[in-house]
Parts: structure tokens; C-alpha cells; sequence
């Protein structure tokens, strides 16, 4: 069975930082583009950030686009979320995705991700 394990997440005063990682576990599979998504309570996932495991390529929302970057450490097969500036509407929970398709597609669509972990919380206190 394949994992896919967040941390990081906790509570953090509004213009603080946080960095979240995404590990895999069980089963092995290839990933080709691993992305950050968040969801609020009673709205749908939202799309954060996506990496390309070849090349590096990223894409980022608007809402987040020059506080967060998305990266990736190929030696422990995780991706990083850091999170500058947060404001108190950046909280939600936050999950990690893997994409599967050799495409390398930077989909902003949950559809386009196979595999999901669990979810982190993160909250930003005003």
C-alpha cells in the first residue's frame, strides 16, 4: 500500500512560517509531480503548489504565489512546502499528492493525483 506521510503543520502567529515535508512509505511507486492542496471546512480542496520530480518545474497558486515555495529533496524522496508571511486565511488542512501520469502534468485538479497522505493542519492565529 502506498503512503504518503505529512509534517510540519502546528499553529503559527499571522506573518510567521512554517515548512512542511512529504515523505512516501509502504509500497514504491514513481511519482512524476507532487503537489501541496489545503481544504477548509466546507469547501473543496484547493490547489497550493506542484513540483516535477525531472526538472524541477513549479507551479503555485495565486493566493500563495511569492510566500510559498515548493521543493523537493530527491535523495529522501520528500517535497517541502515553506510557508512565509502566512496569514490567518491560509489556514486549513493541508495535503500532499502524487501524480503518476509520465507526463509530468502541473495539474491544478485533485483528479489528477493518485496518491494522497493524510493530511497536517495548519493554523494562523491574527
Amino acid at each position: 500500500q502506498v503512503q504518503l506521510v505529512e509534517s510540519g503543520g502546528g499553529l503559527v502567529q499571522a506573518e510567521g512560517s512554517l515548512r512542511l515535508s512529504c515523505a512516501p512509505s509502504g509500497r514504491t511507486f514513481v511519482a512524476y509531480v507532487m503537489a501541496w492542496f489545503r481544504q477548509t471546512p466546507g469547501n473543496e480542496r484547493e490547489f497550493v503548489a506542484a513540483i516535477r520530480w525531472s526538472g524541477g518545474s513549479t507551479a503555485y497558486a495565486d493566493s500563495v504565489k511569492g510566500r510559498f515555495t515548493i521543493s523537493k529533496d530527491n535523495a529522501k524522496s520528500t517535497v517541502y512546502l515553506q510557508m512565509n508571511s502566512l496569514k490567518p486565511e491560509d489556514t486549513a488542512v493541508y495535503y500532499c499528492a502524487a501524480a503518476i501520469d509520465w507526463r509530468g502534468i502541473l495539474s491544478t485538479r485533485g483528479d489528477a493525483y493518485k496518491y494522497w497522505g493524510q493530511g497536517t493542519q495548519v493554523t494562523v492565529s491574527s
